[in-house]
């Protein structure tokens, strides 16, 4: 074998070991309810309108995670264990398909990925490395660090209010009320103070919850006698439907912005001698994303202090249980780094 044989069958060899490491990654699966593991998983090739991405930091969610963990998630379109969670997830991306419209080196947030064989996806963002479609992917710029992993809960902040077809007219002097004080009411609250006039006022129950207003107000609900134009309820509890409506204004707007995993119902007459308007927000949008992305380098919206604990993903079931039990941990994020 000549001298250039041997180099063109080294680059060869080189060239194969760095494709095959794209091959698997890290990820956190839910084997079934309350049993976690961290697997070696085979991932899906690349096409050409894939990007793979290494993922720097990943964020757990207390609302639809927390569902997932217990078993308690309704019936859901790829429901079933086991499966790889998580849809808050960012990292850079190490390889483009000729199709896929990104680029080597940027940073991007992933909402989520299916590219694990029989293992599902749902929502899939909790791994070392992802196969995702290029279209399904945004730049984040110049968004700091793990403060990243935020997008996804400002994202459904804004699609909560952006289409909130409110009557600000009837009640122009009126406030409005967001219930509960997690990482989603604080994103709300800030959002609404930086686009209306009036603050908004938050119900917190837990007292250890009630820190951390910027420009507004948290209070206790047992002491707050106040009537609203729009209350957004991101609390999840399927029984306060008819306490919401006891404090709506006329003509006033009762958004859903939470999960709720058992059945709603309320009382008709106090609801119709309100003519209060009921809308459940659902999952956000591209648009929203790019919006609040926006928001935050502009200097609109801050992602400082609400991301309470970290954890290195060789530590994740330690985290995912913290995440859920600890009621002062307000977003636990895994950080992927040491895995790549």
């Amino acid at each position: 074998m000549s001298k250039g044989q041997r180099k063109l069958t080294l680059q060869f060899k080189s060239s194969l070991v760095h494709s095959r490491k794209y091959m698997k990654a890290t990820a956190v699966v839910l084997q079934q309810p309350q049993r976690l593991s961290l697997d070696q998983l085979e991932l899906t090739p690349a096409g050409d309108s894939d990007v793979v991405v290494d993922i720097d930091f990943s964020g757990i969610s207390t609302g639809t995670e927390r569902l997932l963990w217990s078993g308690r998630m309704p019936p859901f379109p790829g429901m079933g264990y086991p499966l790889v969670p998580g849809y808050e997830s960012v990292g850079i991306i190490r390889e483009a398909g000729s199709a896929s419209g990104r680029q080597v080196g940027e940073r991007v947030f992933v909402p989520g990925a299916s590219c694990y064989g029989e293992v599902r996806g749902l929502f899939g963002g909790a791994a070392s490395r992802v196969v995702v479609p290029g279209s399904r992917i945004v730049p984040i710029g110049e968004v700091a660090d793990d403060r990243a992993v935020l997008l996804a809960l400002a994202a459904t902040a804004w699609h909560a209010l952006e289409r909130s077809p409110v009557n600000q007219s009837v009640h122009a002097d009126a406030r409005d009320l967001i219930v509960g004080h997690g990482v989603l009411g604080r994103l709300l609250a800030r959002l609404l103070t930086s686009v209306c006039d009036t603050p908004p006022v938050v119900w917190e129950i837990n007292a250890a919850r009630r820190h951390g207003a910027e420009g507004y107000e948290v209070v206790d609900p047992a002491g707050d006698e106040s009537r609203y134009r729009r209350i957004i309820d991101v609390s999840g509890d399927a029984s306060l439907l008819d306490t919401l409506i006891s404090r709506m204004l006329p003509q006033g707007e009762i958004v859903l912005a939470g999960f709720y995993s058992d059945a709603l119902s309320f009382s008709f007459p106090p609801a119709f001698m309100r003519e209060i308007s009921l809308r459940v927000a659902a999952e956000w949008q591209r648009a929203d994303l790019e919006a609040v992305i926006g928001f935050v380098h502009d200097g609109r919206l801050s992602l400082e202090g609400l991301i309470t604990h970290r954890q290195p993903a060789q530590q994740a079931a330690a985290a995912y249980r913290s995440a859920f039990e600890d009621a002062e941990c307000l977003k636990m994020v895994l950080d992927w780094r040491a895995m790549q």
